[in-house]
């Protein structure tokens, strides 16, 4: 739950502030430092800023402290059930045809809602082709909802020769039903590359990751 300084009226302000005076120093530095932690997550989300929007997809992009590549999110409503869209996802060799760049996609060991899968990815030149090993965990939601989070382990693998390993992926997918057969989808992620990739080309890939993924998702699931 975010609190928003918006819901916050005189009333409350006063009540907060009679409170205030009969909490002990310790409890007040908790309770500063929860509001200090929940108004950073809005000031976090409010930094997304969009950076395509057409056919019905929507790209936004984040900055990440400490690190030179910008996080992405894609929202794109599909007309699919999100039972199909999830099935879509977890034939795992098959989605390297709709996935952006994808050459080739293994799982390598599947353990009740745990996945982890092998990638390799195409790169125009003169990046050396990346791949990258994922930790896939599904859970799912009582509104009926599917999400999917993303954990890059690089070193689950001995690297393989003529590519660079994807050095870190926090993401995740997420599927929300809209209808009967309509679902919000919603793709999200920031990776550190591994190696040196021109500034020009990492900008681009960014918009075109979860723009290309999300619209050959949508053409594989009307199929």
């Amino acid at each position: 739950m975010i609190l928003s300084a918006s819901v916050l009226s005189e009333h409350h302000l006063s009540e907060l502030q009679t409170r205030n005076k009969t909490m002990s120093p310790l409890y007040r530095t908790a309770i500063a430092c929860g509001l200090t932690v929940m108004l950073a997550g809005v000031a976090q989300a409010e930094d997304w800023k969009v950076a395509k929007d057409e056919d019905g997809i929507k790209v936004s992009l984040s900055d990440i402290p400490g690190s030179d590549y910008k996080a992405y999110r894609g929202v794109a409503t599909i007309n699919a059930s999100v039972g199909k869209l999830r099935a879509l996802q977890e034939d795992v060799t098959g989605a390297c045809a709709w996935i952006h760049e994808c050459k080739l996609q293994k799982v390598l060991k599947h353990e009740g809602d745990k996945t982890w899968t092998y990638s390799q990815f195409n790169t125009p030149w003169p990046v050396t082709p990346r791949d990258s090993v994922l930790l896939i965990t599904t859970q799912e939601g009582a509104d009926g909802s599917v999400t999917r989070n993303l954990e890059g382990l690089p070193k689950y693998l001995p690297e393989e020769k003529g590519f660079v390993r994807v050095a870190e992926v926090k993401g995740f997918w997420k599927m929300v039903p809209k209808g009967p057969n309509q679902t919000e989808v919603t793709y999200q992620a920031h990776t550190e590359p591994g190696g040196s990739v021109p500034s020009m080309l990492a900008n681009k890939f960014v918009v075109d990751a979860p723009f290309n993924t999300l619209k050959a998702l949508r053409e594989r699931a009307a199929q």
